[in-house]
């Protein structure tokens, strides 16, 4: 099984990044890729660009990309309560390729920040728009307070019930 898992999120410090690299390790018997959404980063999206453009390859390659996995876990940032504007924008050229840009996947969905509210904002807001854009979603998990749940340095989750809910979100993956 291939397991693709990225950030949601530009930033290379991100710990949403942390965090999916952290539960695809998870997946039992797993091969897994860390994506770097930065590799796909292209104009800002817009009608009068994309007649410009066509449809730019890095938007075709991360169509590619996400159609090659078996199972995807995205980790999503938030900012101002949704999406970060390069996720936004990848998800925008993409989904002008094929609407059902994951492709019917089973996904698992994370969001966490260093704050109580651990993103579940925007993680709600991508749960549940999912069946629009052809994402099997079996499950979802906020982290919340990142840095008082997860070990930088062992780069393990130290919540133990954080711990077993997302052990037990990724397994569904296999399922």
């Amino acid at each position: 099984m291939k397991v693709l898992a990225f950030a949601a999120s530009s930033s290379t410090k991100s710990i949403n990044k942390t965090l999916a690299n952290y539960a695809a390790s998870l997946v039992t018997g797993a091969e897994f890729e860390l994506l770097n959404i930065n590799d796909y980063e292209m104009p800002l999206f817009s009608q009068d660009r994309e007649e410009e453009l066509g449809q730019p390859q890095a938007a075709k390659d991360f169509f590619a990309k996400l159609g090659e996995a078996d199972a995807i876990i995205i980790s999503f940032a938030e900012h101002n309560g949704t999406y970060t504007a390069a996720y936004k924008n990848l998800f925008d050229w993409t989904s002008r390729i094929d609407q059902k840009v994951f492709q019917n996947k089973p996904v698992v969905y994370l969001a966490t920040s260093p704050g109580p509210g651990g993103a579940a904002s925007v993680l709600a807001t991508a749960t549940n728009s999912a069946q629009y854009f052809a994402a099997d979603v079996k499950a979802s998990l906020s982290i919340p307070s990142f840095y008082d749940n997860f070990d930088m340095e062992t780069q393990k989750l130290t919540n133990a019930e954080l711990d077993d809910q997302l052990k037990t979100a990724v397994a569904q993956l296999t399922e």
